[in-house]
């Protein structure tokens, strides 16, 4: 059997074999995990993980699948042995989407699955936020992410502070939150919704207050595009994805005049201009099952890269245009930080208990509403609806 000797991080040798991974010296009887960079492509990982090419081989080069190859075993068998789960949003990369995710989906899915995870552990394969969201619904749980730097610049854009002078100025509407927020914001908030469930959550909690306006932060254009879809009277607050905000009409209808036998899919972070020119408007989520219900020949989706990618390995037969915007938040999540997150249970995320109670009841309100039997979508072409700010 082959043998390779490398150094451990203690110094201490260890040995691989292609059969049994890494085993440390002095009869240790788990194995002593090196750094990626010495993980080696051998035919052990190959017999373990090779069938795993076959879903990607469209979208991961045969060039890069023996680099992926050795990190995705480790991840898989350290999996096991620390008891955990991924939970892989669709913007990961399509390696980690499709070869070490657990569940994956969009942030609506990732938070009931939180709430509902058997594993002890639970690696975030996402950005910060909806990391604080799994120990926020997970409290018992250990909770990781690859990289205390995946941030969100819409979770930027407001703090708790901020809400809390909204609720001063505004006490008698109530405040829908979007998930992408921090756990400080959710906690002073009444209400959090997703993309996906946005137009529920605010006819809902209308309805509780007995209310004809609602208070819906930080998205404006989120904010704008619910707007369209209810006669709920909108207000908002100014931010938005550094994404979806990339996106013009001009984009749409250049899109539209070079693919006209194209179904364009977009997102409701998008400015409402550019959802109105749409053919269809949803959460990721929504998107991933139109394609999938639908089957058009071709498809395009406007939102970040990896989304494309993922969605085309479960439709072979839709041919996808990709005019996507990167997000450089979700693409610190790697593979190799997957890795090291496992092998030293490092970047836990915490959350103040006190915080993180009031963000769960804000979290719970809007998991309590019926889940619907498929995913909600928002009618393309309204009006556009004027949305004032916020004035704090």
């Amino acid at each position: 059997m082959d043998r390779m000797d490398v150094i451990a991080p203690e110094g201490s040798t260890v040995t691989q074999t292609p059969d049994t991974g890494f085993s440390g010296s002095g009869g240790a009887s788990s194995p002593v995990w090196p750094d990626a960079s010495e993980l080696v492509y051998d035919d052990g990982v190959k017999a373990r993980v090779d069938h795993l090419y076959t879903r990607v081989k469209d979208v991961v080069t045969p060039m890069e699948w023996p680099q992926f190859a050795p990190v995705i075993d480790a991840i898989l068998r350290l999996k096991e042995e620390r008891g955990a789960t991924i939970l892989a949003h669709n913007y990961m990369t399509p390696e980690i989407f499709n070869c070490v995710g657990d569940i994956t989906g969009d942030s609506l899915k990732l938070a009931q699955v939180a709430a509902e995870a058997e594993e002890d552990v639970i690696v975030q394969a996402g950005v910060h936020f909806m990391a604080e969201t799994a120990k926020i619904l997970s409290p018992e749980k250990t909770v990781l992410i690859p990289d205390m730097e995946a941030g969100c610049s819409l979770a930027s854009s407001i703090t708790g502070a901020d809400v809390q002078r909204i609720k001063a100025a505004y006490p008698d509407y109530p405040i829908v939150t979007y998930v992408n927020t921090s756990a400080e914001v959710k906690a002073y908030s009444d209400i959090c919704c997703t993309s996906s469930n946005a137009v529920q959550v605010v006819e809902a909690v209308a309805q509780q207050w007995d209310t004809d306006t609602v208070i819906m932060i930080p998205d404006e254009y989120l904010a704008k595009n619910v707007a369209a879809q209810t006669g709920i009277k909108i207000l908002t607050w100014k931010g938005s994805c550094e994404v979806h905000e990339q996106f013009t009409p001009e984009d749409i209808d250049d899109l539209r005049a070079a693919h006209p036998d194209a179904v364009i899919l977009t997102h409701p972070e998008c400015p409402p201009d550019v959802m109105a020119r749409a053919d269809f408007a949803g959460s990721t989520g929504a998107m991933a099952a139109y394609v999938k219900d639908k089957a058009p020949s071709k498809a395009i989706l406007i939102t970040e890269c990896s989304m494309s990618d993922n969605v085309s390995v479960e439709n072979p037969d839709t041919v996808f245009v990709k005019p996507c915007n990167l997000c450089p938040h979700m693409k610190r999540i790697t593979l190799t930080g997957i890795y090291e997150a496992l092998r030293d249970m490092k970047h836990e995320v915490e959350v103040d208990p006190v915080i993180a109670q009031k963000a769960r009841a804000s979290l719970q309100a809007m998991l309590d509403l019926p889940k619907p039997d498929a995913p909600p979508h928002f009618d393309t072409g309204r009006d556009i609806i004027n949305v004032p700010y916020v004035s704090v």
